[in-house]
């Protein structure tokens, strides 16, 4: 009886941290949207605590009104999707290729692959290589540099030698190449970790920013992130230029913090999204390709 108390109790307290630390993450969000539909007055005095207060959703549709909010939307999205998918195939091929003891030079490539993840040249020098490869306004710029990853390679490669061999063998008897190897029997076995890699390559993608303020001034080509930057700096004057079009009433006058709270919501609603879909394949994606180096 002793020990089943002890039990009840330990799990008692185990439920309630992970309680108290799922609350501490889900609260941020929460507060942030009661904010958006609340009173833009009290929101902006800091009276919107726990619950949402005189709710209005004109915050929205004044924020969808910014000038260059539906093509930065655009951008973001076709840049995560389209950089997303480059990176998860060639990690996922690259880490088969890596795999194999009869790829050329492995020992060599593989090596010089690890070593770039040790030396960064630094922000002039990466501009300089930007710019002789015509990446500067250039979408490209936003896909190109995050095709390859050492990192991503080296979970793909560990996670493709734990799985068994002989299925590979049984394939090449049947007279079937790299390609189809890797499409047909490899990419099925390691879907796991390309989920895993698919979650963290778009939530970078959609989260980038710097690439935009250091290579971007044509407004076509600048990402959501980038507006919100931007409208992060500057949401006191532009909360003065929006009141004009706003209704009178204190409630729905745009402010500094409406502009701010909004524009968040905005850009991390797509992301919240889109993760539960991938979110049964992190867990064993991430552990199993970590077993082994």
């Amino acid at each position: 009886m002793g020990k089943n108390n002890r039990i009840t109790i330990f799990d008692v307290v185990n439920y309630t941290l992970f309680a108290l630390f799922t609350l501490a993450c889900f609260f941020p969000f929460y507060y942030l949207f009661i904010n958006t539909i609340s009173s833009n007055d009290l929101s902006s005095r800091g009276l919107v605590m726990f619950y949402p207060q005189e709710i209005h959703f004109s915050n929205y549709i004044q924020v969808f009104k910014i000038p260059g909010l539906s093509q930065a939307t655009l951008v973001s999205f076709g840049r995560t999707v389209i950089g997303t998918v480059l990176t998860v195939a060639a990690s996922g091929f690259l880490g088969y290729l890596f795999s194999k003891p009869t790829m050329w030079g492995r020992k060599f490539w593989y090596r010089f692959l690890i070593t770039t993840m040790y030396f960064n040249a630094g922000l002039i020098p990466w501009f300089l290589v930007m710019l002789k490869l015509g990446l500067i306004n250039n979408f490209l710029a936003y896909v190109v540099p995050g095709i390859v990853s050492p990192f991503f390679i080296i979970l793909v490669k560990t996670f493709v030698e734990s799985t068994p061999i002989s299925l590979q063998e049984s394939a090449q008897l049947e007279g079937a190449g790299n390609l189809t190897i890797f499409w047909k029997i490899v990419m099925p076995l390691i879907t796991p970790i390309l989920a895993t890699i698919a979650i963290f390559t778009a939530i970078g993608q959609w989260n980038s920013f710097q690439d935009t303020l250091f290579l971007v001034t044509d407004s076509n080509l600048f990402t959501l992130q980038f507006i919100l930057y931007r409208y992060f700096n500057g949401a006191t004057s532009l909360a003065t230029l929006m009141q004009s079009g706003a209704s009178e009433n204190l409630a729905n006058i745009q402010t500094a913090t409406s502009i701010r709270t909004t524009v968040s919501m905005v850009v991390v609603i797509p992301i919240l999204l889109v993760y539960p879909f991938f979110q049964r394949y992190f867990v064993k994606g991430i552990m199993i390709g970590a077993v082994k180096g």
